[in-house]
């Protein structure tokens, strides 16, 4: 391909970004037609292909307006991609904006010295940043890579992992559910909190989570960090697996106490760290397989074994989730839950 094609190719495609420019403005952000002295010009033979389009923004975006903001990307984008556009594969075709995202977590801006009240009110997004929306092969190849994703949860080991066509890309921590039985107002039952196992699929997500007490029914607004100090609730996805086609209610979602990972601390749902919560989110969008497993022995990476505690006291007595006593009345416990959520009292 000749450069200077590849550079009429973009300077097209962005000011064919006009069409959006009404929408986008009405929602305060914006699209800018690239100018020549913002494309760099490079030999033919290293070009990759050819993005299909090239966005840059005239405005900042804070993570508030965040999800809105690609949805209207989304929007005015689809029609002129030969490829049907989503907000998972725009940002898995940008991946400095899940890295963004990560970094908003309080506990990496603490390191930082900057505490952050409102997650919400923080720019994500700034003018002049530039989204590259993949050309027909690259969408293909991530696509495929979409399909090919699996979330693995190992109970005891207190881990997650994102695997890819047989490759591991993230391991996390993460905490379980408790080893115990408590009635949940929002129920108006006692229920198992123990994390389910099985295998199955994310069903849903939410990028406007509502917490709420099962306990209590009260709405969290804001959370008490490990340091002590109190901040309003993140924006941040969550999401939920099926389970051998049950719905335990036990979401896969961040905690803003990191200090219970590694601990069988929740009400059933598998919590993570808010800077993983997005990562986990934009690597496994609905449809993505799910395994949720007790495995007492796993091996280290020199190739020892390992036994882990029998956290639930499973060994020789483990049974298929559809057997194990309280399953369904779990299933049908959570129906009742506004958010299907059981979660716990820390977030």
């Amino acid at each position: 391909m000749d450069a200077r094609l590849f550079i009429s190719m973009i300077m097209a495609a962005c000011l064919l970004a006009n069409s959006c420019r009404k929408n986008a403005e009405e929602k305060e952000v914006g699209l800018l037609p690239v100018s020549k002295d913002s494309v760099t010009t490079v030999e033919a033979d290293s070009l990759p292909e050819a993005p299909a389009r090239v966005l840059i923004l005239e405005r900042n975006v804070k993570i508030r307006d965040y999800f809105a903001f690609l949805d209207s990307i989304v929007a005015c984008e689809d029609t002129l991609v030969p490829y049907p556009l989503t907000e998972h594969l725009l940002v898995r075709a940008n991946p400095w904006i899940i890295d963004s995202l990560a970094n908003t977590d309080y506990y990496r801006m603490m390191e930082r010295d900057s505490f952050v009240y409102d997650q919400e009110s923080l720019v994500i997004l700034r003018r002049g940043d530039t989204l590259l929306l993949p050309g027909p092969e690259k969408a293909g190849e991530l696509l495929e890579r979409m399909a090919a994703t699996l979330v693995d949860v190992n109970i005891p080991e207190f881990r997650l992992r994102v695997i890819e066509a047989g490759d591991t890309l993230y391991t996390f921590p993460v905490r379980v559910g408790r080893n115990q039985r408590k009635y949940l107002a929002l129920a108006g039952t006692a229920v198992d909190l123990r994390t389910r196992p099985g295998k199955g699929k994310i069903v849903r997500a939410s990028r406007y989570p509502l917490f709420l007490d099962p306990s209590t029914g009260q709405r969290f607004t804001h959370t008490r960090r490990d340091d002590g100090r109190t901040t309003l609730m993140p924006l941040i996805p969550w999401i939920e697996p099926e389970l051998d086609g049950h719905r335990y209610g036990q979401l896969i979602h961040p905690t803003t106490n990191p200090k219970t990972l590694n601990k069988a601390y929740s009400n059933g749902c598998i919590g993570i760290k808010e800077a993983d919560a997005w990562y986990v989110y934009y690597y496994a969008p609905v449809g993505t397989s799910v395994h949720v497993h007790y495995n007492l022995t796993i091996w280290g990476e020199d190739g020892e074994k390992i036994t882990l505690k029998d956290i639930y006291n499973w060994k020789d007595k483990y049974k298929d989730p559809e057997e194990q006593e309280g399953g369904k009345a779990l299933e049908e416990a959570t129906r009742k839950i506004p958010t299907g959520c059981i979660c716990g009292e820390s977030r």
